[in-house]
């Protein structure tokens, strides 16, 4: 008999529509890919800062976005979002070590990138495009990772 083991690198992308659903969708999808992959642990965090980032995708853009889900094989998951906006906010314009003003208490919105400084291992954002004279500003991918916690030795 043949024992086939999952590979421990593997990455998915998902393209979505500028739509209020996009965020729900991409739980899903998430939720899906890591129960697949056996890195449910994971499943609670990732889905929140998941969420985050294609809600503000969806806020600030008018375009699609895309989510791409990358198993790193050392027990890190990266998460990027892609959408059409060049704007880098903070903290991802900036290095890890700077932490974002805390929002008002009385705002509606505002504490997503908040929580990715909180739970993400590591973070950061850069603009597509060269800004060339030609560049039709293709955009921006923030990302984040999240670290397996290693099983404590029996």
């Amino acid at each position: 008999m043949v024992t086939v083991s999952p590979p421990a690198t593997w990455a998915y992308t998902l393209r979505l529509p500028h739509d209020p659903r996009a965020a729900r969708v991409a739980r899903m999808t998430v939720r899906a890919a890591l129960d697949g992959h056996g890195m449910s642990e994971l499943l609670g965090v990732v889905e929140l800062l998941t969420s985050e980032l294609v809600t503000n995708a969806y806020r600030h853009t008018r375009g699609p976005a895309s989510l791409r889900l990358t198993a790193l094989g050392d027990g890190r998951l990266r998460v990027g979002v892609w959408d059409s906006n060049p704007h880098v906010p903070a903290p991802f314009d900036r290095r890890s070590v700077e932490r974002l003003p805390p929002a008002p208490l009385d705002a509606d919105n505002g504490r997503g990138l908040h929580l990715v400084q909180a739970y993400a291992t590591s973070w950061g954002g850069w603009p597509i495009g060269d800004g060339g004279p030609l560049d039709n500003g293709a955009g921006k991918l923030l990302w984040f990772e999240i670290a397996r916690t290693p099983s404590p030795e029996l």
